[in-house]
């Protein structure tokens, strides 16, 4: 995952993900603009799995992640950019800078299938898990990157067992995908939320945190252990 190699930044010129769009408009009188991206919406999922007592999230190399902790050490890196420019980057980071700690999830890309069906098909390709669409409860769905792209995100959360787990998981290679699949067990799980040399998402930290609140209270004394 960290073998990272050959780095070189470029424009974007086209994308199957990401459209750049600028809106011109009047508020209270006062003319303005705003540049923003249309990208999919999205899910994710909260897995806890029971006969572990653990949660099972993903860990992969996130570019933008990288390129964030590249131009905090190496200011230049963005600057000169143009169109017609495409630079190598000569004093990579170690890879190890762009990996983060994610709950399973993925785009709403396929108009024939429901979220929830979505949200499996993503259990399965990323963790290895096989659950029906009924085993899962929403969360909840929220407005991410409302700054950039607005888009909508909901949440599942689900149970597994040891025996629900038909593959390795890993995501899929054709699409470029590299994951690592993580157990973080359940007595460690609020301290793993916060703290901060261990890159994640803002879903993994309210995840985390709304289990605590309404299934940790359910669940036998002998499983919760004190942090």
């Amino acid at each position: 995952m960290e073998a990272i190699e050959e780095l070189a930044l470029k424009p974007c010129t086209s994308s199957l993900y990401l459209r750049p769009f600028r809106l011109c408009y009047r508020q209270n009188g006062t003319k303005k603009f705003w540049d923003f991206m249309r990208t999919h919406d999205s899910v994710s999922v909260l897995i806890f799995n029971t006969s572990r007592q653990c949660f099972v999230v993903v860990k992969q190399f996130r570019p933008a992640v990288y390129m964030c902790e590249l131009e905090r050490h190496h200011p230049e890196v963005f600057q000169n950019q143009d169109k017609e420019s495409f630079s190598h980057l000569e004093d990579p980071l170690p890879a190890v800078v762009g990996v983060t700690y994610e709950l399973c999830a993925g785009i709403v890309d396929k108009p024939d299938l429901s979220l929830e069906e979505i949200a499996c098909g993503e259990v399965l390709e990323e963790c290895g898990y096989h659950v029906p669409v009924t085993d899962l409860r929403r969360i909840t769905s929220y407005r991410s990157g409302v700054g950039v792209t607005g888009s909508r995100q909901t949440l599942f959360y689900v149970e597994v067992t040891d025996q629900m787990r038909t593959g390795e998981g890993g995501g899929q290679p054709e699409e470029g995908e590299l994951i690592e699949v993580v157990e973080i067990p359940l007595e460690d799980s609020m301290k793993f939320a916060y703290d901060e040399t261990l890159p994640k998402t803002m879903g993994v930290i309210f995840s985390f945190m709304w289990f605590q609140n309404n299934i940790a209270p359910k669940l036998p004394k002998n499983k919760i252990k004190a942090p």
